[in-house]
C-alpha cells in the first residue's frame, strides 16, 4: 500500500474560466491578458510535481470519477444541480465577475465531486491509508444552493457525508484555504456531527453569495454551537501565526472533539506569491500545516482525506502542495523553496487567536 493515494480524473482539465483583467472581463487596453486565477494551468504544475518530484515514489494514483446527479444532492438542492448544468448546456454563464461557467466545464464539476467520493470510498473500504482528491474547480464556497468564489459543488462536505452515511459519527473539516470556507459553515452550521474549522485571512462578507464574515463568533447555532471554528489572521501573518493558531485551536479541537474522519480543506493560496491571498506562508509553513493535521488524525484514529481548494501562484502553488504532502507523509522537507520568501512578523497572530479561544472556550483552549 502506498503512502498516500492520488485521486485524479482529466475532466479538470476541462473547466475554461477563460482570461482578462484578473476576474473581469478582457480589456481592450492590456495585449497580453492575464489567465482566470482558477486556470487548468495551476493543476497541471500540481500533478507535474507530484508525478516528477522527490515524493512520487510515495504515491500511488488511482483513477478518479465523474459524479452522478443524484450523489449531489446529499449537499445541494436539487433545482440547484439542474441549473448549472442547464448554464452549461446553453453556453456557460457568469456568477457576478469572478465564477464562470463554460460550455465544457460540467464533466469538470462533475469529476471534482466523484473523484472526492472515490477517494473517500476508498478510504471507507480501508483500500488506502491517506488518501487526496486532486480536483478543481475548488469546492469550500459553495452552500446547498449557492455559487460563489469560483466554487460550484462543495467536494469536501459531499465527502463528509459520505462518511456519515457510511458509520463515521464524528467528521472534521480543517480547511486551510487562504479564504473563509463560507459553504462549508453553511452546510453544517446547525450540526455537530460535523466540525468545521476554517483558517483564513481576515476578509469579512463580500456580498450576497458570502454574508458570513468568517469571524470568530459565528461559531455554530443549535445542536452546531461551538462546532463552527472560525481563525481570522490578519492579511500578512505567515508561518509563526499559522503554526500558532494550529497549536493553540485546531490541534485542541481535534482531540477534544476526537473524529473518525479528518477532511483537509487543502488551499496553497496563503502563500506570499499568491495573487488572490494576502498572506505570507512559505513552503516550511504548509509543510508544518501537513504535519499538524496527519498527527491530529493519528492521534484521534482518524481516517484522513485531503481535498484540494485554491493556490493560484502557477509555481509556487504546486510547489507549496508538495511540502504540505511532505508534512503529511511525515518526512523532512525534500523539495527545495524556489523562491525567496517574505519577512514572518508572528507579532500580531496571538490577539486574533486569543479572540478564537475566548469564544470557544467550551474546547477547553487557552
Amino acid at each position: 500500500m502506498a503512502e498516500l493515494d492520488v485521486f485524479w480524473h482529466p475532466a479538470a482539465l476541462d473547466h475554461d474560466t477563460g482570461s482578462g483583467l484578473w476576474e473581469a472581463p478582457p480589456s481592450d487596453l492590456l495585449e497580453v491578458q492575464e489567465l482566470h486565477p482558477e486556470n487548468a494551468e495551476r493543476i497541471r504544475n500540481m500533478r507535474s510535481v507530484l508525478l516528477h518530484g522527490p515524493l512520487a515514489s510515495r504515491l500511488d494514483w488511482k483513477d478518479g470519477r465523474l459524479a452522478e446527479e443524484g450523489e449531489l444532492e446529499a449537499v445541494h438542492d436539487p433545482a440547484y444541480i439542474a441549473s448549472l448544468r442547464r448554464d452549461c448546456e446553453s453556453g456557460g454563464r457568469r456568477f457576478g465577475s469572478t465564477t464562470v461557467l463554460s460550455p465544457t466545464s460540467w464533466p469538470a464539476l462533475l469529476a471534482a465531486a466523484g473523484t472526492t467520493l472515490a477517494a473517500t470510498d476508498a478510504l471507507v473500504a480501508e483500500e488506502v491509508s491517506v488518501g487526496y482528491a486532486l480536483v478543481r474547480p475548488p469546492g469550500h464556497h459553495a452552500g446547498p444552493a449557492v455559487t460563489d468564489g469560483y466554487c460550484f459543488f462543495n467536494n469536501a462536505a459531499l465527502a463528509a457525508e459520505r462518511f456519515r452515511a457510511s458509520g463515521a459519527d464524528r467528521v472534521a473539516i480543517v480547511d486551510w484555504d487562504v479564504h473563509h470556507g463560507n459553504g462549508t459553515q453553511a452546510c453544517f452550521y446547525e450540526r455537530d456531527d460535523v466540525l468545521t474549522i476554517s483558517v483564513h485571512m481576515r476578509h469579512g462578507s463580500w456580498g450576497p453569495s458570502h454574508p458570513e464574515t468568517g469571524g470568530a463568533a459565528e461559531s455554530g447555532a443549535g445542536r452546531g454551537a461551538g462546532h463552527n471554528v472560525n481563525i481570522e489572521l490578519r492579511p500578512g501573518s505567515g508561518d509563526a501565526a499559522y503554526a500558532e493558531a494550529f497549536a493553540r485551536v485546531v490541534e485542541p479541537v481535534l482531540e477534544r472533539y476526537r473524529p473518525n474522519v479528518v477532511i483537509g480543506g487543502c488551499g496553497q493560496d496563503a502563500s506570499a506569491f499568491d495573487g488572490n491571498g494576502r498572506m505570507n506562508v512559505s513552503m516550511d509553513g504548509f509543510h508544518a500545516i501537513g504535519r499538524s493535521v496527519r498527527a491530529s488524525a493519528e492521534r484521534a484514529g482518524a481516517s484522513l482525506l485531503l481535498v484540494q481548494e485554491g493556490g493560484y501562484a502557477r509555481t509556487y502553488a504546486a510547489y507549496c502542495l508538495h511540502a504540505t504532502l511532505e508534512g503529511v507523509l511525515g518526512r523532512e522537507r525534500l523539495l527545495a523553496d524556489p523562491i525567496a520568501y517574505m519577512p514572518d512578523d508572528p507579532a500580531h497572530a496571538s490577539a486574533d487567536i486569543d479572540a478564537v479561544c475566548v469564544e470557544h472556550r467550551g474546547w477547553g483552549l487557552s
